[in-house]
């Protein structure tokens, strides 16, 4: 509770109004009216959590507060220029490291990371050929498997042999192995004797 008066405080003292960080709109009821109920910075500094409470309907919710350097612009392969998404960078990601143990946490910095070397190019227009080159660089050094399944929607694999080359060029650089089938027939197998 100390935190929270600290805060107004600190508002109050810089001159804003109590209200003025509290203009989010609530994802449940759409009302302006909430609250910030706790800020805290995250790990490395880079965003500000603040946890916030709808007066009207009393839903609790987080948002972010990242900096952000320059307005970026997405150039497609089509030529077409969409703004920059950082919550979609974020999703392509997720999903590559879908069901592998890595840290949330870690796929935030990396994220960050990812979103500052853009901003740091010195450039609003970015190819997105620069921005898929930088996600699987950073995916090599994260998690294999998520780099080949990143890879594979990124390059379009279209066979096996794509996996492949890719695992191949992977950090583990281990090779695949070759499996092949045979057909056997059920007198071949009885002629082998019982399978230990």
């Amino acid at each position: 509770m100390r935190e929270l008066s600290d805060l107004s405080l600190a508002r109050s003292e810089a001159g804003q109004r109590e209200g003025e960080l509290a203009t989010m709109r609530c994802p449940y009821c759409g009302s302006t009216a909430t609250q910030v109920k706790d800020s805290r910075p995250s790990e490395d500094h880079t965003t500000i959590r603040r946890r916030r409470i709808c007066s009207d309907c009393g839903g609790r919710f987080t948002t972010f507060e990242r900096v952000q350097l320059r307005e970026l612009t997405v150039v497609k392969r089509n030529g077409r220029r969409v703004p920059f998404d950082r919550d979609k960078l974020m999703r392509s990601i997720q999903m590559a490291t879908r069901k592998r143990d890595v840290d949330p946490e870690r796929l935030e910095r990396l994220v960050s990371g990812l979103v500052r070397r853009l901003e740091n190019m010195g450039e609003n227009d970015v190819p997105s050929e620069t921005i898929g080159t930088l996600v699987m660089e950073a995916l090599k050094t994260l998690d294999d498997v998520a780099y080949v399944r990143f890879a594979s929607v990124y390059k379009n694999f279209r066979e096996a042999k794509d996996f492949e080359l890719c695992w191949a060029n992977s950090p583990a650089r281990r090779p695949m192995k070759k499996i092949s089938y045979h057909r056997m027939t059920i007198s071949d197998r009885s002629r082998r004797g019982p399978a230990h």
